[in-house]
């Protein structure tokens, strides 16, 4: 019988069968005690087929299918949210591409697990912190990366250098406390609104440097529309938080 597991990891798939099954393998080799959940939005390629097959044999995978593409934001958000309604403990995001390195989830995990003092909620696998790197982009998709991650920070005054990747570990009890109705980002911006609310709710942050690779396989699903519309949301989300700070300030104090 498989021991219930404490820890899942989340990986939101569009035709991504050519990649999975190794990600899948490789996530075990490095934390054999996770759970892995993945949502697929009814791939064309087979990647949801493939992946009831493998969970029929593992009992340690889960599929959740959707029934078309609706965004990577709202599928990261849909199971996290279901990682906080099953009562895991920690959940760990991630790309099914092969560029977030399963090797690390262990350091995400004691991170996290050693932050009972520290007080980290949310743990980030960062390219941007000293010793993480990117290997094997074109310098534009470096201009936009930067661009986005430095925007988010001014605009959202978020304390973290990697705003905009899907490499972190949450504790769920953090996540548990966010009002879900509430998010407005169905897409890329998804991963800054997060820490947007998070933040809001009080969280704290750390991260540890990854090595980030390209896709090995296939193209990256980020245009330059989603760049645009990411940085749309961002705007929304800073007036949002502008005017949460100025209700704060008018708000009348009645005597005691």
């Amino acid at each position: 019988m498989t021991e219930p597991s404490d820890v899942l990891v989340v990986v939101v798939t569009y035709n991504e069968r050519e990649t999975l099954p190794q990600l899948v393998e490789a996530v075990f080799n490095s934390a054999p005690q996770v759970d892995i959940l993945v949502v697929d939005d009814n791939s064309p390629d087979g990647t949801g087929k493939w992946c009831e097959e493998y969970a029929r044999q593992n009992p340690r995978m889960h599929c959740l299918q959707r029934p078309a593409k609706l965004g990577i934001g709202s599928a990261v958000a849909e199971g996290l949210r279901w990682a906080i309604d099953q009562g895991y403990r920690y959940v760990i995001t991630m790309d099914a591409d092969l560029s977030h390195p399963p090797e690390k989830i262990p350091e995400l995990l004691a991170a996290i697990e050693g932050s009972n003092t520290t007080g980290a909620d949310v743990v980030i696998g960062s390219r941007y912190v000293k010793g993480g790197t990117i290997q094997g982009w074109p310098w534009y998709r470096y201009l936009m990366s930067w661009g986005i991650n430095s925007f988010s920070r001014w605009l959202l005054r978020l304390p973290v250098r990697d705003c905009s990747g899907n490499f972190r570990c949450y504790r769920a009890s953090v996540l548990a406390a966010l009002n879900w109705e509430e998010f407005c980002s169905t897409g890329y911006s998804f991963f800054e609104e997060i820490l947007f609310r998070l933040r809001q709710e009080g969280a704290t942050f750390q991260e540890i440097p990854i090595r980030f690779v390209e896709r090995r396989e296939g193209r990256s699903k980020m245009r330059l529309r989603e760049a645009l519309s990411a940085i749309a949301a961002i705007i929304r989300l800073a007036l949002l938080g502008a005017c949460s700070r100025l209700r704060k300030k008018t708000k009348p104090q009645h005597p005691r």
